[in-house]
């Protein structure tokens, strides 16, 4: 199951387990079940003296196995094959649960440990998820943390009548003693925040005693992270405040055309931008979403920016690099049923339609590229574009059109996406020559018509274009001095991550040139 290469990276990772702990399996008579219990053996066999497999295991899902360290009360369980972008998780919660430290803040080690009441958490995700590691690895180290939480990871694809019955159709998603807690990527802090009632206060609190930048960065994208390393390698007090470090480029697959970098998936490339940031000192926030911004009162005087949390940052210079997101089509039965049957991630979410018909709106590169991959999956694909022709590349178009299980519909106008109330059932849009109406039975519709700015909060304060994004000139200037912008909220054409990083990093000498123009007070004699 594990080639060579990969046992031995594995035994070098064991090497660092402190603490004996037990894999106790739950085992039926299937194939998947003997696929488990080799991979458990074969973990054993690279460290024997501190990890013990059981197979006595009587938990209903099977095959599952849990993860516990000798003496504890600890519950983390895996039901499925953790491997695929779920084999990093596993390999960390050998590590968590064998003693070895995790690589979060202590304030939120601190808040995790000290949560009261019972948290039972069981979480969905599939082996192509690149938005659920972060989930897995949460609930993950939670669960060793606090015996208070306890934790199963089910791998949908091996529980689909289970996924099925609670109508799971997107990945990753969080159900909490019960009930429905949350879907999509979720950080660490996130789920904590949730969970503690006064995490917000105390991190408003947190942004208020901090002092003035001379550069604070909003949003940690491609932008926002050039942004920071351009900015603090001038030698000067620069600041990120973003929701998640690496932004939209999390939701990315595959990134083939960053130069110098042959390939590279969005989270590892994420990584890299935060930790290169990280490297120079940068004072990063993570978990703040900006509510507004105050321009100075007088030349010279600090830009404030207001938080969600009630917290406030103030610095000499502010850059916006706030990014975008999925832009929704905006019919009826969107709203109503996503996470229902209406998804924007067809590499997380495809699996769970396996065998059955769905859809795909857009046909720029983004949608064909869904509608390729989801054809390798379900069992027929829909690909409805508005325009008159397919946009994207003519290699990718050439590919689309040569699949048997796809049938493409141009001149089309999306009208609706039905449901029967708990679940989307099909897709009705319009022939935009003929007039004529149709309607698709389907399972699931996947939207990829491009990207909606994050800059609500800035209405009334920054000139914003009619789309809008916000207007910077050919230096990153916005027309309140001092403030900058950069990246996919701004107007500069072509929303690509090698561009944004680019003007990410023209934003921040921009912002170094203002400072250092600026009047120096001079004392009174």
């Amino acid at each position: 199951m594990l080639d060579n290469d990969l046992k031995t990276q594995l035994g070098a990772y064991l090497q660092r387990v402190q603490q004996p702990f037990e894999l106790v399996a739950s085992l039926d008579d299937s194939e998947t079940s003997k696929q488990t219990l080799e991979l458990l053996q074969t973990i054993q066999s690279l460290r024997s003296d501190k990890i013990t497999v059981r197979t006595d295991g009587n938990d209903a899902r099977k095959p599952s196995f849990s993860v516990q360290r000798t003496g504890t009360n600890t519950s983390l369980r895996f039901a499925g094959l953790p491997l695929g972008h779920e084999f990093t998780s596993l390999v960390l919660a050998l590590l968590w649960t064998g003693g070895h430290p995790p690589k979060v803040e202590q304030d939120t080690i601190d808040a995790i440990k000290a949560l009261e009441g019972e948290y039972n958490f069981e979480m969905y995700m599939s082996l192509s998820c690149h938005n659920c590691p972060d989930v897995v690895q949460a609930l993950s180290l939670m669960a060793i943390l606090n015996p208070n939480v306890k934790t199963t990871v089910i791998e949908g694809g091996a529980y689909q009548k289970e996924v099925e019955a609670r109508q799971v159709m997107a990945v990753p998603m969080v159900f909490l003693n019960g009930e429905l807690f949350g879907s999509g990527r979720m950080m660490i802090e996130e789920i904590v925040a949730k969970l503690d009632k006064g995490a917000g206060a105390r991190d408003a609190a947190k942004l208020n005693a901090k002092d003035p930048y001379d550069v604070l960065i909003v949003g940690g994208g491609p932008a926002g992270s050039a942004a920071a390393v351009y900015a603090a390698r001038k030698g000067i007090r620069t600041g990120v405040a973003t929701g998640r470090m690496g932004g939209q480029v999390n939701d990315t697959m595959s990134i083939e055309n960053y130069i110098s970098v042959l390939e590279t998936d969005g989270p590892k490339f994420s990584a890299a931008l935060e930790q290169q940031v990280r490297h120079y000192g940068v004072d990063v926030m993570t978990q703040q979403e900006a509510a507004k911004i105050i321009p100075p009162s007088a030349p010279g005087e600090l830009v404030e920016v207001q938080f969600v949390n009630g917290g406030s940052l103030k610095s000499s210079t502010v850059i916006l690099s706030t990014g975008a997101r999925w832009r929704n089509v905006n019919v009826p039965g969107e709203e109503q049923y996503k996470n229902a049957g209406v998804n924007y991630c067809p590499h997380c979410d495809g699996p769970l339609y396996k065998g059955k018909r769905v859809a795909v709106i857009g046909g720029g590169n983004s949608g064909v590229e869904a509608a390729i991959d989801l054809a390798g999956i379900v069992e027929h694909v829909t690909l409805i574009e508005f325009a008159n022709q397919l946009k994207a590349d003519a290699v990718l178009v050439n590919k689309v059109q040569s699949l048997s299980n796809v049938t493409i519909h141009v001149n089309a106008q999306t009208t609706e996406i039905t449901g029967d109330g708990n679940k989307v059932n099909g897709i009705s849009f319009k022939d935009r020559i003929t007039g004529e109406e149709k309607n698709v039975p389907l399972a699931g519709v996947f939207v990829q018509i491009g990207l909606v700015p994050n800059t609500e909060f800035l209405k009334g304060t920054l000139e914003l274009s009619r789309f809008g994004e916000i207007i910077v000139d050919a230096h990153g200037r916005t027309n309140i001095p001092g403030v900058f912008a950069a990246g996919d909220a701004t107007t500069t054409p072509f929303k690509q991550i090698v561009i944004a990083a680019g003007e990410g990093a023209k934003a921040a000498l921009s912002a170094f040139d203002y400072l250092i123009r600026m009047p120096v007070a001079v004392e009174a004699a």
